[in-house]
């Protein structure tokens, strides 16, 4: 097995513009290895005329109260002089906050747009392609028989309907019947179980949010096309969304933290540029359900980096307990997010297709979201800090569903339950014997 674990890592400030200005060459190196594009020299050419207008503008208020202040000790023959000064002034002051205000709007959205720098052990890659393997465990079942996918299993038992979800939802419609819908309640109901019982708070979250809410945790600008929207009212593809913005503007109790979450929620994806992958069946469908591990933790990167590879095992020992084979791979800089400092894929392996596919991905932040979202921290030493912030699947249903029963497939149609999951399902065997 190759070591996962981080190396020390130190970075004292994450992307406020004073480290980007005194950090252009690792802001750089960032964007290149997440294979991104952002013009550092750009945001520092807007940030000069940002300081440059604030400059004029606080001058010219500084000159405007100086001048009230006088036109009160004023006698009143030579009031009429000071009040035409004070309103050019005031004019001058309106020109120069206009200026302002669309300089500020500029750098605002440049700011939104600088991605997060991965860690050093994050391997150089384009694409998914490039992921290393950093464990894998369990081996495929030897099947004595010809296997079958989950589309030609759970139709057959009468689990599964997609031609009635088409005409109701369009594309990647179904609708989820009989044993497979008892499964799919019995998955969420162990994972929310299991998590609360490693002291994770269940909270079951809003999917319908708020743009800020998107830009908060960083899905936004880039992600829009991905989104189900209606004006400023989207429908969150995760429920970390939800979850992060519950502390928003917040200053949390040093000895609250960490502070773990286990978060249940439907999410809606487009998927967008993604039509002809996995057209068929559950793998990749637009409405889903997640429930999710958001943890908010102290500032400190060796803290985060423990953290990560704890929700990285709590959802590695949940596959393990329902038997399923996987393997956990590091993901390397083109298959990054904006806001991600590293991040794990955890694939089940997928009898049907012969290969491992994604079931989890665990993510920490730094404090790139919880500046956007304005949660903070005072320390032991009474230094207020922005906290850090990492998530993780816990279980991502229908897709869990494809794999158990693609996995724990009988000869003759019928599906074992997995032995974690018997007190869910209240059975051992689902569906009926078709020979």
């Amino acid at each position: 097995m190759k070591m996962r674990y981080n190396t020390t890592y130190k970075i004292k400030k994450m992307l406020d513009i004073k480290f980007i200005r005194d950090n252009r060459d690792l802001i750089k190196m960032g964007t290149e290895k997440k294979r991104m594009k952002f013009d550092v020299g750009e945001l520092i050419a807007i940030d000069d005329k940002r300081l440059e207008a604030l400059k004029i503008v606080e001058d010219l208020r500084t000159q405007q109260n100086t001048a009230g202040e006088r036109l009160a000790m004023l006698a009143p023959e030579a009031r009429n002089a000071e009040i035409s000064r004070l309103q050019l002034l005031k004019e001058d002051l309106k020109k120069e906050e206009e200026k302002l205000s669309k300089v500020m709007n500029e750098w605002r959205d440049m700011m939104l747009k600088v991605p997060n720098i991965p860690d050093m052990t994050v391997p150089e890659g384009d694409s998914d392609a490039e992921n290393v393997e950093v464990k894998k465990w369990g081996e495929p079942k030897a099947f004595a028989f010809k296997v079958k996918d989950h589309i030609e299993l759970m139709e057959a038992q009468d689990m599964v309907d997609f031609e009635r979800g088409t005409k109701t939802s369009g594309f990647r419609g179904y609708y989820l019947k009989n044993d497979a819908a008892i499964l799919e309640m019995a998955i969420w109901s162990y994972a929310m179980d299991r998590w609360a019982m490693k002291g994770f708070t269940p909270m079951l979250v809003p999917s319908l949010v708020k743009r800020e809410t998107l830009l908060g945790s960083g899905y936004l600008p880039q992600g829009e096309d991905d989104l189900y929207k209606d004006g400023d009212d989207y429908l969150a593809g995760t429920g970390e969304v939800s979850a992060m913005y519950y502390h928003s503007g917040e200053v949390l109790d040093f000895k609250d933290l960490p502070k773990k979450m286990i978060v249940w929620s439907p999410c809606f994806r487009k998927e967008a540029g993604s039509h002809g992958k996995d057209v068929k069946g559950l793998i990749r469908v637009h409405e889903f359900y997640k429930c999710e591990q958001v943890v908010l933790s102290i500032a400190d990167h060796n803290t985060s980096v423990e953290l990560h590879e704890e929700i990285t095992r709590n959802s590695e020992e949940m596959m393990e307990e329902l038997g399923l084979p996987y393997h956990t791979v590091a993901n390397c800089g083109g298959d990054l997010g904006l806001g991600q400092v590293k991040k794990y894929d955890i694939e089940v392996w997928m009898p049907s297709q012969g290969k491992y596919r994604e079931t989890h991905s665990a993510s920490y932040f730094h404090d790139f979201q919880t500046r956007r979202l304005n949660i903070r921290y005072r320390d032991s030493d009474g230094k207020m800090r922005f906290v850090h912030s990492l998530n993780n699947t816990a279980a991502a249903t229908p897709r869990l569903v494809t794999a158990i029963i693609e996995n724990y497939q009988n000869e003759d149609g019928t599906i074992t339950v997995p032995e974690i999951l018997i007190p869910y399902v209240k059975k051992a065997i689902i569906g009926r014997p078709l020979n």
